[in-house]
């Protein structure tokens, strides 16, 4: 799975980074950093911090495989 913030939307509530510490951190008071490729035991916590975001800046994907499918 793939992860995608859009940072433009992001408010810095961190309900992602209580959720998913090991793909989520903030960086500063509301830097957010977050590693794109979702590890296979962090899926479920991912989806969950995607659902809890006030904002909804958490867009999950599909793994892309190196030749584009």
């Amino acid at each position: 799975m793939r992860t995608v913030v859009d940072l433009t939307r992001c408010q810095g509530y961190a309900q992602c980074v209580f959720l998913a510490p090991r793909v989520f951190q903030l960086h500063g008071e509301e830097g957010l950093l977050y590693a794109p490729a979702v590890p296979d035991d962090q899926v479920e916590r991912v989806r969950q911090a995607a659902a809890a975001c006030p904002v909804q800046a958490i867009l999950l994907g599909e793994e892309v495989s190196a030749d584009g499918r």
